[in-house]
């Protein structure tokens, strides 16, 4: 059994995730991804089974540098507006410069190529983002409403302002981080 080349793996990969950008993930082929990774079809199937196998453990991959980049620099006991503001940049950073993966994992889980249990496991992995809101609720600095709620407000701030950002081709700028941010925080808080 031959070893597995994270290199190809890689190319794999990034060529899927080009393609999910230009085309939308139910209508790429395992053959369009071989082209595009520049790598022989039969290549594809040594590392996944199949298009699913491919869409599933990219997905994980994706997810995975998510959350640790999300949370990266976040420390539980922070205050609350001062930890969030750090999650929420980490967000928008990574959305940006992974802009590829963010339309990928939208996409993703969304279709029927990613299972309940891949599903489960992002709930899990944001549970410290739950938490967070959850502590806000509980000392009154942001809204009385449902959690997924106000993280879907506060998502969907930075998915606005990434959309801006790469279909304008602007520049993100300090000036638009921080008018976003307080936009998003006049928002949320109480």
């Amino acid at each position: 059994m031959k070893a597995r080349d994270e290199t190809k793996i890689g190319q794999i990969f990034a060529a899927t995730l080009q393609l999910v950008v230009e085309m939308g993930i139910a209508g790429i082929t395992m053959r369009q991804i071989a082209k595009k990774a520049r790598l022989a079809t039969g290549t594809l199937y040594i590392y996944f089974r199949d298009k699913d196998d491919l869409i599933h453990q990219l997905y994980e991959d994706c997810r995975n540098a998510s959350i640790n980049a999300y949370f990266k620099g976040y420390d539980p006991d922070l205050p609350f507006k001062e930890g969030f503001r750090i999650i929420w940049i980490n967000i928008l950073h990574f959305r940006i410069e992974n802009f590829d993966a963010a339309v990928f994992m939208e996409q993703s889980y969304h279709s029927p190529f990613i299972s309940e249990s891949s599903k489960e496991m992002s709930r899990d992995l944001l549970r410290p983002l739950f938490k967070l809101m959850e502590r806000g609720k509980e000392a009154k600095v942001v809204k009385e409403l449902d959690t997924v709620l106000l993280l879907m407000f506060m998502v969907g701030s930075t998915n606005d302002v990434i959309k801006y950002i790469k279909y304008h081709q602007r520049k993100l700028t300090d000036d638009i981080i921080q008018q976003a941010f307080t936009l998003c925080w006049d928002g949320l808080k109480r």
